[in-house]
């Protein structure tokens, strides 16, 4: 097995990777004066510059996001890799020999060509493709695109093209650019038989790309009749720089929306991905020739910043035939790689992305990403759907195969709100869904005896209620309210009547919302002022042991900046502590609109949805204020 990567060889790849010269690929930077460049974020919606780069330090921070870090935290972030993977990726590109730990050289790197001619090969072989799709061959595949409403332009932008049906033509093309065989091959452009020949021949073709625009594979659609090869879709074979399982087409084009938005759309294919992003859909994806696994989902997370505070949703966009409702189900068992809300939507007329536009229009596809429903409850509805609900029987077997898949979920937590909905769709009280989702646990896989039935196990007793333990104090959810209210102890003076927009609901730990309290109660930060025994005032109020420690520890834990705190510094936080109470309802409001079916309960639902712009103007002013403070 391959060593760690040795400590000296990161260095060295941090010391030659000029972070300025990685990031400018990028980013337009421009001079911010004090040895800084700045620039727009790349990971996440602004319009003024709030990102900055440091090359003397080899840091870049971004006052909007709180994005940072090093230039190989950029290059995870920015192209969703692994801390080793971005090292490698580095040393390859700034010719950094890598040692290991276990050993001199990259002992588990594949011997043969390196990853930048592999990447440069396919970068030649996706300008050939897209300059041969204008030719008079390539006539059907023009034919092909035009039927499904992609025109010239749709061509270019997702790099569409076409490989001719000579058996060597770009095997002939790439040679004459000095690329080797040996490279072509090993890349999956060229296979060798009695001679080298072009892995793709007539067929109409997708560039795959990594996150950062790099072409590593292709997608080749059939689309002549007499071609001898049946399967309607050719991908590229797994290769040094191309792992299937890893690979999400579209990602290059969708990243920048789904960061900005923490929502990603995964359909089932390349021609899906084309309508949904010309549909306005931006941040549209699929999997390329496989199911959509765990290594798709971390790629997910990455770009969306899933770990975060706030959650986006995830968005399954299926067929409505048998197929669609097994991935459907496939899907909600690896549901909780997600902290984000997981979605369904189907058409109910069975017609994919490329479909609906083509026939209903763009408008048609955002509406199929608006219906959605939650994954769960799309699954439970199609178990219990399969049985008739008005006979009393019949109830008991849809309770008990839904209770067996409620039963099954992980995350423990969300057991009893699913067992709820299971409840409500077969028409049962909550006690009765609940005790048998606890008898399908107890019970565990289905084991069946010598006759093929299941043996009757004994009732387990109910689990004892969880117990809900007060959160720690420094986990990095509540990492503001404890600087705000630092700020709110150590210097009252400083933070003044910048908190008058501030109350207990923007605290959401109950220590801290308890301290805000007696602050408040004191007649707020601006009745310390001045006072040397302001937090001992606010100590001596405190009836919970608990709020009293709490107090200590917030007057005496550094405030997080090396000067004096200031108005624009405490503004920032009180801009940001409201930003993220205005987040959270809307996430609320929009729970609610999900819930509410906008027909039958229209006034109501228009309400919603006009309280739900205003939040989110308001959230837009607070983003502007908190950088406007930095």
């Amino acid at each position: 097995m391959a060593g760690l990567i040795r400590e000296e060889s990161i260095a060295e790849v941090r010391e030659k990777a000029r972070i300025d010269d990685v990031v400018s690929e990028h980013v337009s930077l421009r001079n911010a004066g004090g040895g800084s460049l700045k620039g727009l974020c790349p990971f996440h919606d602004e319009k003024s510059p709030s990102f900055h780069v440091t090359p003397s330090r080899g840091f870049f921070h971004c006052f909007g996001c709180q994005a940072g870090g090093d230039v190989i935290k950029f290059v995870m972030d920015i192209d969703a890799l692994s801390f080793a993977e971005a090292v490698e990726r580095l040393a390859d590109k700034f010719g950094v020999q890598l040692r290991r730990e276990e050993g001199d050289v990259r002992e588990d790197r594949p011997r043969g060509p390196q990853r930048n001619r592999l990447v440069e090969a396919h970068k030649a072989a996706q300008q050939f493709y897209a300059e041969q799709l204008s030719t008079p061959d390539a006539l059907v595949a023009r034919q092909f695109l035009a039927e499904r409403g992609f025109d010239q332009s749709a061509a270019e932008m997702f790099g569409v093209g076409f490989a001719p049906r000579d058996g060597d033509a770009l095997f002939k093309h790439l040679r004459q650019k000095a690329f080797s065989q040996e490279e072509l091959v090993v890349g999956g452009l060229v296979a060798v038989g009695r001679s080298a020949y072009d892995r793709f021949r007539g067929r109409l073709l997708w560039p795959i790309r990594e996150a950062g625009g790099d072409t590593i594979g292709f997608g080749a659609r059939r689309i002549f009749e007499d071609d001898r090869i049946d399967a309607k879709y050719l991908n590229t074979s797994e290769t040094p720089i191309y792992k299937k399982s890893q690979v999400l087409y579209g990602i290059d084009l969708a990243r920048k929306d789904m960061a900005r938005s923490s929502q990603a759309v995964v359909v089932e294919g390349y021609t899906d991905v084309m309508a949904c992003h010309l549909a306005g859909v931006t941040t549209a994806v699929a999997t390329c020739g496989t199911a959509f696994g765990d290594e798709h989902a971390r790629v997910l997370r990455r770009f969306m910043h899933d770990h975060e505070e706030f959650r986006g949703e995830v968005i399954f966009a299926f067929d409505g035939d048998a197929a669609g409702q097994k991935a459907a189900l496939r899907t909600f068992g690896g549901d909780q790689n997600f902290v984000s809300q997981t979605y369904v939507t189907v058409e109910p007329d069975g017609m994919d992305p490329c479909d609906l536009r083509i026939k209903q229009g763009d408008a048609a596809v955002r509406e199929l990403v608006a219906r959605r429903v939650p994954l769960y409850r799309f699954v439970l509805g199609n178990v219990v759907g399969k049985y008739d609900l008005d006979r009393a029987d019949s109830r008991v077997d849809a309770l008990r195969e839904g209770a067996r898949l409620v039963s099954s979920i992980r995350d423990r937590s969300k057991v009893d709100a699913f067992a709820r909905e299971l409840a409500g769709m077969v028409g049962v009280d909550i006690e009765q869904a609940r005790g048998e989702v606890r008898r399908a646990t107890s019970r565990g896989p289905a084991k069946p005896d010598q006759r093929g039935a299941r043996r009757a196990e004994p009732e387990a007793p109910a689990p004892p209620a969880p117990r809900n333990p007060v959160p720690d104090l420094r986990d990095p959810r509540f990492a503001l309210e404890r600087e705000t209210l630092k700020l709110v102890i150590q210097h009252p003076m400083a933070i003044g009547r910048t908190t008058s927009d501030i109350g207990t609901d923007d605290f959401t730990h109950p220590v801290y919302r308890a301290v805000w309290e007696l602050v408040a109660a004191a007649g707020g930060p601006v009745a310390g002022s001045g006072d040397a025994s302001w937090a001992g005032r606010l100590r001596d109020a405190a009836t919970d042991p608990a709020v009293s420690s709490a107090i200590s520890a917030l007057a005496v834990e550094p405030i997080r900046t090396a000067k004096e705190p200031d108005a624009a510094y405490v503004s920032m936080h009180v801009f940001r502590l409201l930003e993220l109470t205005a987040m959270r309802r809307i996430a609320d409001l929009k729970s609610r609109l999900q819930r509410t079916n906008p027909v039958e309960n229209a006034t109501e639902y228009n309400r919603m949805f006009g309280e739900l712009a205003a939040l989110e103007q308001h959230r837009r002013t607070l983003r502007e204020r908190t950088v406007g403070a930095t």
